[in-house]
């Protein structure tokens, strides 16, 4: 059993559950509409139910307002999936054809809408003024942050911090909204909530520069690489690897890619130089650092309540983000397994 797999079957009667509710928010009576919503109902691997209904069981007994908030943060990802692709000018999505490249931008853009509006419901279902509130707080962070990763495109190319402000406002406020939600849903205390949204907020850190790294690489991941240079983005292992080793012409590389004029040539070359040296910057000296930190100063804080079980869920879904690369950092057994014999090669 994967280690993915492993995480899933601790809360297969939840996901059972979440899947039910998400599928039933989608039925529409068009059937255009289905055709469209198609692709959203093939839904990827799910980490962000399972992070909130992990927190949820973890920190009580999950409620219908767990799984009404599970489907909400799926469809509000999903939605910002399809405007991203029009934003970024994508035609795949998880290895298939994106909605914008089937049905043009215009009929993306309002499906993407309608997802968002659907989210809006499902969340007013919950009959939660703080979960809705902070529902709305995300959808701001989201698109403010994808404003500021356009900006550091164009201004801020090289710089970590502007990196690291953007993932923070975007794949990090997502997690950390689930994970916090997980914990709000069940009627957890303050201090848990809180745990819980740092937590989400550091598997989110570190899940987007995992899926950073995996640009430059050829990994069947559901996408090409290369696009966040396409599309003017310099993440962080290039942003490493530029400024631990500066090169001239490579530098220059960089600035046509934030000014969109690269070659595909080029972005070759580009990619080509961060596998030397990026790779290992940003791979073993940033994840081992995030990992090691996070793991040690936050995980151990969980409450003794909490059943060893789940303790090693928690460990293991966070490791998961760096696709296993750092697993001596978690001296742990998962079902009486040693970690270390667990499979680490699998892409999430």
């Amino acid at each position: 059993m994967n280690a993915l797999s492993l995480v899933r079957k601790c809360i297969e009667p939840e996901l059972e559950r979440f899947s039910q509710v998400f599928d039933e928010s989608l039925s529409t009576s068009s059937s255009y509409l289905s055709q469209i919503l198609s692709s959203v109902k093939h839904k990827g691997k799910l980490m962000r139910p399972i992070l909130l209904l992990l927190v949820a069981k973890d920190s009580g007994e999950p409620t219908d307002a767990s799984f009404l908030s599970a489907v909400t943060l799926e469809m509000i990802h999903s939605a910002s999936l399809i405007h991203d692709d029009v934003v970024d000018d994508s035609d795949e999505r998880r290895g298939k054809a994106s909605v914008n490249a089937t049905y043009g931008n215009q009929v993306a853009v309002l499906a993407g809408d309608y997802l968002l509006s659907n989210a809006l419901i499902k969340a007013c279902e919950t009959c939660s003024i703080p979960i809705v509130t902070r529902i709305a707080d995300l959808g701001r962070q989201l698109a403010k942050g994808e404003i500021v990763q356009m900006k550091n495109a164009s201004v801020n190319a090289l710089s970590e911090e502007g990196y690291f402000n953007a993932i923070q406002l975007k794949t990090a406020a997502l997690f950390s909204t689930c994970a916090e939600l997980g914990a709000l849903s069940v009627g957890a205390s303050q201090e848990r909530m809180a745990w819980a949204k740092s937590l989400g907020e550091h598997i989110g850190i570190c899940f987007q520069i995992r899926d950073d790294i995996f640009d430059y690489y050829n990994d069947n991941v559901g996408k090409p690489t290369g696009n966040d240079l396409r599309e003017g983005k310099i993440t962080l292992p290039l942003v490493n690897a530029l400024n631990r080793f500066p090169d001239a012409y490579m530098l220059s590389l960089a600035e046509k890619a934030r000014s969109l004029t690269i070659t595909e040539k080029e972005i070759a070359e580009l990619e080509e130089e961060q596998k030397e040296v990026g790779q290992k910057v940003a791979d073993q000296e940033k994840m081992l650092y995030l990992l090691e930190s996070f793991i040690r100063a936050k995980m151990m804080k969980i409450s003794d309540s909490i059943n060893q079980h789940f303790k090693t869920v928690n460990f293991k879904l966070f490791d998961m983000q760096l696709n296993g690369g750092m697993k001596e950092c978690c001296e742990c057994t998962v079902n009486g397994v040693p970690y270390s014999t667990l499979n680490s090669g699998h892409r999430i």
